[in-house]
């Protein structure tokens, strides 16, 4: 414990430190958020506040778990380049299945064979869209994986546990910069890492020797990036429109355009976050799978009844080209 608390700690100072040096760089290099049809804010914010958190974690980490290294610095890298390139869907989904299947050669399930190694690739990828569907708002994207990793630091043992913690206080530490107003983004380098992140933290969960209640409980914490794919693709194709056409029409979208301020719909989703983690700890000390199923199950009913309620699953207007 005195080790992860040091993990945690080092992440977070990190963090502190990392990321106006990010903000920096991104400014003088053009790598810079514009206003535009899609966005919510009104003068250019830096991205790079993924790469911040992607080093913070790292040195928190200590390099703990080195075999995530490749994958996580990979999805960083493919991020960047996204972010200064506004790289084409198919290069992006090219990307990310290649790091879907690093982490799922790295990281072999008790499911086994080639079966689970194509679950675990293509998890990584609805991850790191879900992530990046989720940074929509100041400090949403960053405040739910960071409950996340929080909870699987918890229930999680060895490298994954230490990962978890560093990730979990790196975000804490972007905090400071990212609560609204944002004055740093994390980007698509931080929507793809952090995504990439939830994948190895959930293949720990389901390693071979892994106790079932922590391997079901853990696909609870997944639950708000995973729904936030499911739901755009379904409204999207119910619109005739490509999957990969951007909207403003996630849940966090249609609250704030029902009278939220976008601060309490951020602070929604950390909450129910929180709410879903509690819920999976308690899980994942149970001695037999009836409960980690069955909240797993109520956590996708609620979810999705609340997504359809708000309007999240319908067609809307198209999105400006």
């Amino acid at each position: 414990m005195t080790r992860l608390v040091v993990v945690a700690a080092v992440g977070l100072g990190a963090a502190v430190v990392l990321t106006p040096l990010a903000m920096a760089v991104a400014v003088r290099a053009g790598v810079v958020d514009h206003p535009g049809s899609l966005k919510v804010h009104a003068a250019p914010v830096p991205y790079l506040g993924g790469v911040a958190v992607f080093l913070a974690a790292l040195v928190g980490a200590a390099l703990g778990r080195p075999a995530a290294i490749a994958p996580l610095a990979g999805a960083t890298a493919l991020g960047v380049l996204d972010d200064r390139f506004d790289l084409p869907a198919p290069a992006r989904l090219a990307g990310q299945a290649a790091i879907g299947a690093g982490i799922a050669l790295t990281f072999p399930t008790h499911v086994g064979g080639i079966g689970g190694g194509v679950v675990v690739a293509v998890v990584a990828v609805v991850l790191m869209n879900g992530v990046n569907f989720l940074d929509g708002l100041d400090a949403l994207a960053a405040g739910v994986t960071a409950v996340a990793c929080g909870a699987f630091a918890l229930v999680l043992h060895g490298g994954g546990r230490e990962l978890a913690a560093a990730v979990a206080a790196a975000l804490v530490g972007f905090l400071m910069y990212n609560r609204p107003p944002a004055r740093v983004y994390l980007g698509d380098a931080g929507a793809y890492y952090l995504g990439a992140v939830l994948a190895v933290l959930a293949a720990c969960a389901w390693a071979p020797g892994a106790r079932s209640p922590v391997s079901v409980a853990s696909l609870g914490l997944l639950a708000l990036p995973v729904g936030e794919v499911l739901f755009a693709v379904v409204r999207r194709l119910r619109a005739r429109q490509s999957v990969t056409s951007g909207d403003r029409r996630h849940p966090y979208d249609l609250a704030v355009e029902h009278g939220w301020a976008r601060g309490t719909a951020a602070l929604a989703y950390v909450a129910t976050e929180a709410v879903l983690a509690s819920a999976a700890v308690v899980a994942s000390h149970a001695h037999t799978l009836a409960g980690p199923v069955a909240g797993v199950v109520a956590t996708a009913v609620v979810v999705t009844a609340a997504a359809a309620a708000a309007g999240a699953l319908s067609p809307g207007p198209r999105a400006p080209v």
